[in-house]
């Protein structure tokens, strides 16, 4: 039987969407037993959340103060410390799971198998490479204990209405000093997490300015979608580059993406091309994201955007 960890992903009160998708992969594991370990301040109303879904066996909350933000070098020392008696320990390949999940393999002295995105058995599973171009089937030695991130847009996430035991458990390890939280530094916003929405409008270098990048805003907020971007936008100054979308951003599995203004690089299209439904308006007809979009249109983006926000 393979025992599975899978680490939870959380802002401290509330569990992220990257862990049920985590879940449904790990469950594709023949006769895996899954349980989710809460590393936190509090772990009581993240705990309540992972026991309900969907083929969790249990929960373990590992509480102490030093958990209260999300350090990779505070945390692995942590989940190495309850890796004994598992086969496998997953995260999410999100930016939270590949900072942390390098850190565990190390620790424990394995290779990492990174963007799961096919389990084909026990040790055995499929991976994207080369920008996703090509999809690389991998074998990881079955005498130790493997490690892996989990590509979540390859996965919908597993449903609630389970109700795991949850249990407490004390880990004594030596946390590291050399690393520290100091501060925080996001964007307030009250739109949907990129990540996690169900619909992403995003925008690319065509829209010339950061000025015009409130077109993309102003539409995301019509539908009630989270924002985007492409490199190119991001590396000319329009928006921060946590709203970069592609290979070197997020990836992201929305069930509607609309590319405004994106000529559709490689890099990018690795990031959307498990989206649901892919809307692309764009001026240059020979643009390669008409090669990946379900629907497309050929048009100035300063004329029929505003004409979009108005019918909206």
């Amino acid at each position: 039987m393979s025992k599975v960890l899978l680490i939870a992903e959380h802002d401290g009160s509330t569990l992220n969407a990257s862990t049920a998708k985590v879940v449904a992969c790990a469950r594709q594991i023949d006769g895996a037993e899954i349980d989710v370990v809460v590393l936190a301040e509090s772990a009581a109303s993240v705990a309540a959340e992972a026991a309900a879904l969907e083929s969790v066996k249990r929960v373990l909350t590992v509480e102490n103060a030093a958990n209260k933000t999300a350090i990779a070098a505070v945390l692995a020392p942590q989940i190495v410390a309850l890796a004994d008696g598992y086969s496998h320990i997953f995260g999410p390949s999100t930016t939270f799971g590949k900072d942390l999940m390098p850190r565990v393999a190390a620790l424990l002295g394995v290779n990492q198998i990174s963007d799961v995105m096919s389990v084909e058995g026990t040790h055995v599973f499929k991976r994207p490479i080369y920008a996703g171009n090509a999809v690389v089937t991998v074998e990881a030695p079955a005498d130790s204990i493997l490690v892996a991130t989990v590509r979540t847009a390859s996965y919908q996430a597993v449903d609630g209405g389970n109700s795991a035991v949850v249990e407490s458990v004390d880990v004594n390890v030596e946390l590291p000093t050399h690393t520290r939280f100091i501060e925080l530094q996001a964007g307030s916003s009250d739109r949907p997490d990129l990540q996690t929405a169900a619909k992403v409008v995003s925008g690319g270098r065509a829209l010339a300015s950061a000025e015009n990048f409130d077109l993309i805003l102003t539409l995301a907020d019509k539908l009630g979608a989270a924002v985007g971007a492409s490199r190119a936008a991001v590396d000319a100054g329009y928006v921060p580059n946590e709203m970069q979308v592609g290979q070197t951003g997020k990836i992201i599995a929305p069930d509607l993406y609309i590319a405004i203004g994106i000529s559709g690089a490689i890099q990018h299209v690795t990031g959307i091309k498990d989206a649901g439904t892919i809307v692309a308006i764009n001026k240059d007809e020979e643009a390669p994201i008409f090669e990946v979009a379900d629907i497309g249109l050929v048009a100035d983006l300063f004329k029929v955007v505003p004409e979009l926000i108005d019918a909206l």
